[in-house]
């Protein structure tokens, strides 16, 4: 199982330096988690960067994986998560998706550099 972190889908719908690096996790859509914060993410990005339109197209295909919601399971565990590794409240969310559900986070934010069961490419 992958989770992609926000980064990392941003990078690849941008066609960015690290974007090779992602593709294999987001194409193997069958075992992509995708939590529900990085669908909040990325909209919003692109929203910004890129109008309402792209933003919708990159929503629905976020949604080709499995979109992991928030319940108070997975918020306790961000939050024990994000206490134990100072991490921003979104990034505990994103790595505590991956833990729970046994899979490999693969990221270019440094704030999940070292951490277990973490894929990381410093940002070109």
């Amino acid at each position: 199982m992958n989770v992609v972190d926000s980064s990392g889908w941003i990078e690849y719908f941008v066609g960015g330096p690290n974007a090779g690096f992602f593709e294999q996790p987001l194409h193997e859509i069958e075992s992509l988690l995708v939590p529900s914060v990085t669908v909040l993410e990325v909209y919003r990005y692109v929203l910004r960067e890129r109008g309402r339109g792209d933003a919708l197209t990159v929503a629905a295909a976020m949604r080709q994986g499995r979109v992991i919601d928030l319940d108070q399971g997975l918020a306790i565990e961000a939050a024990d998560l994000g206490a134990n590794h100072g991490l921003p409240l979104a990034d505990s969310i994103i790595y505590a998706s991956a833990l729970v559900y046994d899979a490999t986070l693969w990221t270019q934010d440094a704030d999940f550099e070292g951490l277990d069961q973490v894929e990381y490419r410093a940002k070109a």
